[in-house]
């Protein structure tokens, strides 16, 4: 942040028929953030939401494409900010930790900020299963990608404009937060994670996460940008499989080569098969090489991109 310069500061709210909540969702962060823009994005909201929104004063902006990742790319694309607070409508996030959220950013320290629910929650904050998947989850990204994270699902993080920028959002539905984490740890930023109390949702407030459907998009999302993004390790690993299974398969001729007169191979479908697959694995591992230097490219291509745009 320039010294100096005022920041302007956005908390951008999605929200879905949340109607017992947005108001003090929206008052609480204004009584922590007088200054700041109160931004509820609704996604066809079928009851009061907007009506309360809009009373209270707070900015609206509809998205009727359904799924809170169309929400998170209308966010990104309609406010101009330099610090974005993003928080779930349904008042499950205490607005009191938005300063724990927004100081590393102010101080220069992370480019996203996220509120880790894990270490201070009730029984009562998380359907069955939710912990264990968000583990799940956290555990294989923290292996991919090489951090140490413990909260891979929060609703509520805190942005600085380069994120914003620099990000793509292709995800449409709950799995957005899972994409906003590997897409920042793939460009390199900086992620901090500060834990806060999570709360469980007042009487009358419903999740629209569905624990099965939702997980499977998530595990789904989670083993396409692995793909994606870190093709030597996915096809290398694949290669290695493939080469570990011809080795196998190829020890029975490798043994008739070796010790029948002649060198005559007596198994010779399963060399055959060895070797298949032994070729099959380098095909693997080539493929890999071949998106790795072409996602470099893509990458060496975003940095400039990237800069020459933060310039005007």
């Amino acid at each position: 942040m320039e010294t100096g310069k005022e920041i302007k500061i956005a908390v951008l709210i999605p929200c879905c028929n949340e109607e017992n909540t947005i108001r003090k969702v929206i008052l609480d962060f204004k009584q922590q953030l007088p200054d700041a823009r109160i931004v509820v994005f609704d996604n066809n909201s079928s009851d009061r939401t907007r009506q309360i929104a809009i009373e209270q004063g707070a900015i609206l902006v509809p998205e009727p494409r359904q799924g809170k990742g169309f929400v998170v790319e209308t966010m990104f694309n309609s406010v101009e900010s330099d610090i974005y607070v993003m928080v779930d409508g349904d008042d499950t996030y205490p607005a009191q930790a938005v300063h724990q959220l927004i100081q590393p950013l102010l101080n220069q320290q992370a480019d996203m900020v996220v509120g880790s629910r894990l270490a201070d929650y009730t029984d009562a904050s998380f359907r069955n299963l939710h912990v264990f998947g968000n583990k799940l989850v956290c555990f294989f990204i923290n292996k991919i990608m090489g951090s140490r994270l413990k909260d891979i699902m929060s609703g509520y993080r805190a942005f600085n404009r380069q994120i914003i920028n620099i990000i793509p959002v292709v995800s449409s539905g709950f799995e957005i937060e899972t994409e906003l984490t590997i897409q920042t740890l793939y460009y390199q930023r900086k992620i901090t994670e500060v834990e806060i109390p999570y709360r469980h949702r007042p009487q009358g407030s419903e999740s629209k996460l569905h624990t099965f459907k939702d997980g499977s998009k998530i595990l789904w999302k989670l083993f396409s940008l692995f793909r994606s993004l870190r093709p030597l390790a996915f096809f290398g690993n694949i290669g290695l499989f493939f080469l570990l299974a011809g080795l196998m398969v190829g020890i029975l001729p490798i043994r008739d080569y070796l010790v029948n007169p002649n060198h005559y191979v007596e198994h010779v479908p399963s060399a055959i098969l060895a070797a298949s697959l032994i070729l099959l694995s380098w095909l693997f591992v080539f493929l890999g090489l071949l998106l790795h230097a072409i996602n470099q490219r893509f990458r060496e291509l975003h940095s400039v991109l990237t800069r020459n745009m933060m310039r005007f």
